[in-house]
């Protein structure tokens, strides 16, 4: 680990323990040219895993940019760090031990939206009109018509059948 004063890369670990999550380890370090300390959080990957692009392209696998996606879909709304750290971490692991190194952008984003549909509706909504690229407004309809409705109490019901 390079150090963040001298750039050295012979630093030493002089502590380590899990986070509180058990999703990380943390790691006190010192650098034995410049006498600096600092902290790292390390996670245990896996497998390296390559995302394929609708394009064709592909890009290394970036566990930060799906959590960011995924707090902008989530963002304002009444949703706490932990339960969206579990929806990464879920996610993560599910791509990981599927046994494949090249996985499809569209599992990716299918996983995101099964996990937001459990966790709220409306950042379901915000990340599925980006990710299926809405262009009008009968889009929003057929996928809120997925969903179900919200009752009087706030519970959510099923669409209704159209033998109803």
């Amino acid at each position: 680990m390079r150090c963040p004063y001298c750039s050295s890369l012979d630093t030493q670990v002089k502590d380590s323990r899990p986070t509180d999550d058990h999703a990380s380890i943390r790691r006190r370090r010192v650098c034995p040219d410049c006498g600096g300390r600092f902290t790292t959080f390390e996670r245990v990957q896996l497998r390296e895993l390559t995302v394929v692009k609708r394009s064709g392209r592909r890009t290394p696998f970036d566990r930060d940019k799906l959590e960011i996606s995924i707090a902008h879909a989530l963002r304002k709304r009444p949703v706490t760090p932990e339960r969206i750290e579990r929806m990464v971490n879920g996610i993560v692991r599910q791509l990981e031990s599927s046994g494949e190194a090249e996985i499809q952008s569209s599992t990716v984003g299918e996983l995101v939206m099964e996990g937001l549909k459990g966790l709220d509706d409306v950042a379901y909504v915000r990340f599925a009109s980006v990710y299926k690229n809405f262009r009008e407004a009968k889009d929003f309809e057929e996928l809120l018509g997925q969903l179900g409705t919200i009752d009087e109490e706030g519970i959510s019901a099923p669409p209704p059948r159209a033998d109803d």
